[in-house]
């Protein structure tokens, strides 16, 4: 029997089929996972999914286990030690954003309890489903992301453009675009 799986999926790339299977799309609540995916998608930006799925664990080492506290005091000798690491996208505004996210993500934590709470708090704590037959029906972005987006960049976040910030809640599972033919698409599986 084959196992459907949204078009997206790379079969060949077994990190890409474990990230469908296990992650995207699937409910998060946790603090660091919930940083690290945020400033994963803003890497992304220009460049494929894939490409970041692939640095992955790279970026976790390089970027200490996604510590926001550490990542918000890195000065200019760890700027350099990130942008001449092979295993990240070396971009000097994205490493600076990544750095920048962290200062507003302890701002936010200290104002809201962190982004579970803040970003949760837009759906009232319920997935979104959407009823799509092909992943290419999904929208890249929605008024949701829009709103998100902009009170986001309020806040000083960086790299979180609205269709940034769609991907961004597809992959906490805040929205869930698997295809209806999907083995994922009955919306059981939770992730902490």
């Amino acid at each position: 029997m084959t196992i459907k799986r949204c078009g997206w999926a790379n079969p060949a790339n077994p990190l890409y089929l474990a990230y469908h299977d296990h992650d995207w799309g699937v409910p998060c609540h946790d603090e660091t996972t919930l940083f690290e995916m945020l400033n994963l998608e803003g890497a992304q930006a220009g460049l494929s999914w894939e490409t970041i799925l692939n640095k992955r664990e790279n970026y976790r080492q390089a970027f200490d286990g996604w510590n926001a506290e550490k990542i918000a005091h890195y000065d200019a000798t760890k700027v350099a030690e990130l942008l001449a690491n092979p295993g990240i996208v070396r971009n000097r505004l994205k490493v600076a954003a990544t750095i920048n996210n962290a200062q507003a993500y302890l701002r936010l934590r200290d104002e809201v309890g962190g982004l579970d709470p803040y970003l949760w708090g837009f759906v009232n704590g319920k997935t979104l489903v959407n009823h799509i037959d092909d992943y290419k029906q999904a929208p890249p972005k929605t008024e949701l992301s829009e709103r998100i987006s902009k009170d986001l960049a309020k806040r000083g976040f960086k790299f979180i453009g609205p269709t940034i910030i769609y991907a961004y809640m597809q992959s906490i599972g805040m929205v869930d675009d698997h295809i209806l033919s999907c083995f994922k698409r009955s919306g059981k599986s939770k992730k902490s």
